[in-house]
């Protein structure tokens, strides 16, 4: 048996492996961080139908300890189809068990989503959803953070249609926390709805408004296998009032852009490790909220029950008092900045409990569905964004 995890997003140390049956394994620390929690790791030399066991050592001394409760870890064969794996945490340990089909398996905290796949996703967005790269930025270690932007053809005027030169600026990022690999995945979906050259929503969306996608925030951490900072260990969605070129370019070069062509609405997609629920988190406890915000932020959360998706408003995080916010996070940053609509939207690392799906718990095709719907909701308002 052999284990490794030198590849893109790879985690793992080994502990000790002389006993197939009760393998020692820990997670390896973001750089520059005392962060961790994400893992991803290759098990080669396999005997199809011999149980194999598992133990994550220092689960309990992780960044989202409590997390561990009621998570199963995701398995596959051809990193492709993952499946979740029965889990239990005991003792301060991760275990779990598989008596695998296959000579060789992959282990992960979540569904990973490649720099392959990222670089894929980008030539799709390009040469089939209409979207044009209209700036890149650069990681701490060189890597491209792309900015698309979808818009109608300035060519197509309708009679019924908002002013060419005014239209809405919806902006989405993704991926600040690279280990929550959901929200890319949350990224391909909407990218893959907007290839729908017959989808009346999207018609009626881009008739009032252009995109600006940024598909992944945080590439060298993503690469890493981190699960919450960039290379300087700097947890990005905490950098908002204070970045730099030496420790949070990623965010300085979207605030740039942000700056230069202004936002109406502002959605920063993750995931989070203890609650199994997709739920939002919004601008309530900014100074200079106001009922108009207010109003906004209902009808988008109303809005996404109606149509059927994957949410709901019973569980997230604690709302915040007034003036009280943290707005060194992105959602809360934007919203002040710009006096718009701005939410976080988290997806969870264990399951939707309100849609349990056991075999797979939350994962990338699910993340991608909710993308589709929360555009519906997106161009149902879009007019009254302002």
């Amino acid at each position: 048996m052999q284990i490794s995890s030198n590849f893109d997003s790879g985690n793992i140390e080994v502990i000790d492996a002389s006993n197939p049956r009760q393998v020692q394994l820990a997670m390896r620390p973001d750089l520059n961080s005392h962060h961790f929690q994400w893992f991803h790791f290759k098990v080669e030399g396999l005997t199809p139908g011999q149980t194999y066991g598992f133990s994550l050592t220092n689960a309990g001394e992780s960044a989202y300890r409590h997390a561990w409760t009621g998570y199963h870890a995701v398995a596959s064969y051809d990193q492709r189809d993952w499946f979740r794996v029965p889990s239990r945490f005991e003792d301060g340990a991760l275990h779990f068990e598989l008596a695998p089909s296959e000579a060789q398996v992959w282990f992960a905290y979540f569904e990973p989503y490649s720099r392959a796949r990222h670089d894929w996703l980008i030539e799709q967005a390009l040469s089939k959803a209409g979207a044009e790269l209209v700036a890149t930025g650069k990681s701490l270690e060189g890597r491209d953070i792309q900015l698309l932007r979808v818009r109608r053809n300035p060519e197509a005027r309708r009679p019924d249609a908002r002013r060419l030169d005014a239209p809405r600026k919806v902006w989405i990022i993704a991926q600040q926390h690279p280990g929550e690999h959901m929200a890319e995945w949350f990224m391909e979906g909407l990218i893959e709805r907007l290839q729908q050259g017959d989808d009346a929503e999207l018609k009626a969306l881009l008739a009032q408004a252009e995109l600006y996608l940024v598909p992944n925030m945080n590439p060298d951490g993503a690469f890493r296998g981190h699960l919450r900072t960039n290379a300087a260990g700097t947890d990005l969605n905490r950098a908002w009032q204070s970045a730099s070129a030496a420790a949070s370019p990623e965010v300085l070069f979207v605030q740039e852009q942000m700056r230069r062509v202004g936002v109406d609405l502002f959605l920063d997609i993750h995931g989070d490790e203890e609650i199994p629920h997709v739920f939002t988190a919004g601008c309530e406890g900014n100074p200079g909220y106001s009922p108009r915000l207010a109003q906004l932020e209902e009808e988008f959360r109303r809005r996404l029950v109606d149509i059927g998706a994957e949410f709901q408003t019973a569980f997230g995080y604690p709302r915040d008092e007034p003036g009280r916010a943290n707005t060194t996070l992105a959602c809360n940053a934007v919203g002040m900045a710009f006096d718009c609509l701005a939410f976080t939207i988290e997806m969870p690392f264990k399951d939707h409990d309100d849609r349990p799906a056991p075999q797979t718990g939350w994962n990338g095709a699910r993340s991608k569905l909710l993308a589709k719907d929360v555009l519906s909701v997106v161009a149902a308002m879009v007019g009254s964004l302002r």
